[in-house]
């Protein structure tokens, strides 16, 4: 029976397309019973739509979990609502169950209150800041003088598991901002106030959630009850400052994660222990690729040989591809004046992640974060006509970027760095073709390092943020538009995230997913007409006039290094072939096969392979394990009937012995592998 709270009526349409007239105030929990019991118990949320007047469904895409959108920020268009909430207009209705990847993102949020309300019952001076779902879990940061130890996160855990048991209602209630604030003040609640004040206005009224005695400031939506939250783990603690300011409150972020049942909280642990193995740092020190050294300071990279020697096969294949596709390679300095990155607006939107300025004889100097206002110098150094552009200038350049302390992590978030650098000068006419060619040569980038899946992004600007953007409503519009028109010209789906462009355009970000599903940010494209302006760059057109050109920013590795360590972890080490720092391992069985192994060393290193002869006086099965360690695609064995032979036994990385076979085949094999740049041997 369909509850009621009038005798008004709502259109409530499914996904199937069929419409349902309901009395306004029915609930999605009341639509599912209607339909089936089983599915009532099934469902986790719902998911609702506005319908236009003549029936149409009008979807924006859901955005990524933020503060905001915890603590009561409106949005329009599609949300998740509790399967208890009145629906009170006419709407498209989604009923989700466990296999809706937002399900999973509500059960988190609701595991994160529970693990709150777990925290408060047993140390209840905490104070609470906010407890996001993530891709990975749920977090919640708090405030507490003592720190977590192992023995309190095992508390929290087991309470956690007698909240559940509880089956606590999660109820949503609603009360005036200015009682909440005044409550949260009173209770010395510091984040609750603060989140209240931004994230709600004056009159408003705010949303409250309660589990039994617990009561917390979320917008929502939850799951119907504690006893949904089945299978969680309470995972870690860690510091974290209050609103990322390290002069504030140190707290301590407690993390956490959840799944709908046992079985997929057990993958989730193995695929941790696999992340592990990969661990890019780890397999950076086991096979001597890079260090980070501490006297040198934190984020700085060094490159050991072997690293360098895939640094340098990465490099010399990007600045290939780049002459090939009509780039011109230039070089920029490390340091230029402080007035140069005044008139490219860093110095005043970047300035925090821009290191100190020096200040030298004849001005200050500032390290550079990024190499566009060098590119730019060089186009402007001449004059232009429309018949030069597209102008594209390329630069693997090193640049300088002021990364907290804390926020490091190995190669993927370091402050010195190479970034595969372009930017292209065109005509507002071009600009489309050219945006497109640059999606292409990422996709040829990652393919070729193989990788064969990816997701996109496009992001906006927010017109009401004008501290954080630049640039006329009219040229955000035409810039939007042109990166929209490529993407929808491709055939390739993305998602907007609005507020979250550069300052000086909007712009594409590709994020690869490597081959344990995870999403890594590395390519970018970027469209730019506020530094054509800022540094009043000319081409005479067509018409005699002169003209401003418009600009591309983009990078395809993103940086060389955090592409490097994507690389790491998505072979765990065992790299492609053409890739690989050495790419066949000599072992002669005994010291008098030694003569043969050299001049097969000769032989190969003569075709432009990597090769390192073992030449210890050492067992056999001895070297074979020190090069499989080091993970070498091949291992060559050279005895008696090999040297009679001209032949080698060919032992391959991941299949084991191969048997004896011909030198000069062998050196066919490794021809085709190399020329296609195969991930498999």
């Amino acid at each position: 029976m369909l509850s009621s709270v009038s005798n008004e009526t709502i259109s409530i349409q499914l996904p199937d397309g069929s419409v349902r007239e309901v009395p306004r105030g029915t609930t999605a929990y009341d639509v599912a019973m209607s339909i089936s019991p089983r599915l009532a118990a099934a469902v986790v949320v719902a998911r609702i739509r506005p319908l236009t007047a003549v029936g149409a469904v009008t979807a924006t895409e859901e955005d990524a979990p933020s503060e905001a959108a915890m603590y009561g920020a409106g949005t329009t268009g599609e949300r998740l609502v509790d399967l208890s909430a009145p629906l009170t207009e006419d709407v498209a209705l989604e009923l989700l169950k466990e296999n809706d990847e937002a399900s999973l993102r509500v059960v988190r949020h609701s595991a994160a209150h529970v693990m709150a309300t777990a925290i408060l019952e047993l140390f209840p001076e905490t104070k609470l800041g906010h407890g996001p779902a993530t891709d990975a879990g749920f977090f919640y940061d708090v405030y507490r003088t003592t720190p977590f130890s192992d023995e309190d996160l095992a508390a929290i855990e087991k309470r956690m598991a007698e909240v559940v048991a509880r089956d606590e209602k999660f109820v949503r209630e609603e009360e005036p901002r200015e009682k909440g604030l005044e409550d949260y003040e009173k209770q010395g609640e510091f984040m609750k106030v603060h989140f209240i004040e931004k994230f709600t206005q004056p009159g408003e009224e705010i949303s409250l959630y309660r589990n039994g005695g617990f009561v917390d400031f979320c917008r929502g939506p939850h799951v119907p009850s504690t006893s949904r939250v089945k299978a969680f783990k309470v995972m870690s603690v860690a510091g974290a400052y209050w609103l990322g300011d390290e002069k504030n409150q140190q707290l301590q972020r407690i993390y956490g994660t959840a799944f709908f049942n046992a079985k997929d909280l057990d993958a989730h642990f193995k695929r941790l222990e696999e992340i592990k193995a990969r661990d890019h740092r780890v397999l950076g020190k086991q096979l001597d690729l890079f260090s980070i050294q501490e006297v040198a300071g934190a984020g700085l990279i060094f490159w050991h040989p072997k690293g360098g020697l895939i640094r340098k096969t990465m490099e010399d294949w990007m600045r290939d591809e780049c002459i090939r596709r009509g780039y011109e390679m230039v070089y920029t300095p490390h340091i230029m004046r402080r007035e140069l990155w005044k008139i490219s607006g860093h110095e005043g939107f970047y300035s925090q992640n821009m290191y100190p300025p020096m200040e030298l004889d004849d001005a200050e100097y500032r390290l550079k974060p990024m190499n566009c206002p060098g590119h730019i110098l060089i186009y402007k150094n001449s004059p232009r006509s429309y018949r030069d552009l597209p102008v594209r200038y390329a630069e693997l350049g090193n640049v300088y970027r002021y990364e907290r302390s804390g926020t490091m992590h190995g190669l993927l978030r370091v402050r010195g760095f190479t970034q595969d650098d372009a930017h292209i000068f065109c005509t507002p006419g071009q600009i489309e073709d050219e945006v497109l060619a640059c999606i292409e040569f990422a996709q040829s980038v990652l393919n070729t390092f193989g990788f064969e899946e990816f997701k996109v992004e496009l992001s906006t600007w927010d017109p009401n943020d004008r501290k954080s953007f630049v640039g006329s409503d009219e040229n955000w519009e035409l810039a939007v538009n042109s990166l929209t028109n490529v993407l929808n010209r491709k055939g390739i789906p993305f998602k907007t995230i609005p507020g979250e462009a550069a300052f000086y355009g909007p712009k594409i970000d590709i994020k690869l997913v490597d081959v344990l599903g995870r999403m890594w940010q590395l390519s970018t494209v970027q469209f730019d007409f506020n530094l054509p302006a800022r540094f009043e760059l000319e081409y005479k057109g067509e018409d005699g006039e002169l003209h401003q050109p418009v600009m591309v920013h983009r990078a395809l590795f993103g940086s060389v290094e955090r592409f490097f360590g994507v690389l790491i972890e998505h072979y765990a080490g065992a790299f492609p072939l053409w890739l690989a720092p050495v790419q066949i391992g000599l072992v002669p069985i005994s010291e008098k096969h030694l003569e043969y192994a050299q001049t097969v060393k000769a032989k190969l290193e003569a075709a432009g392979l990597r090769v390192e002869l073992d030449a210890r006086n050492e067992k056999m099965n001895a070297k074979i394990r020190e090069f499989t360690l080091q993970k070498v695609p091949f291992v060559l064995i050279m005895g008696d009937k090999e040297a009679a032979g001209d032949a080698v036994s060919v032992r391959t990385r991941g299949k084991g012995d191969e048997g004896s076979v011909s030198l000069d085949e062998f050196m066919v094999r490794t021809a085709k592998l190399l020329e296609s740049k195969t991930v498999e041997l």
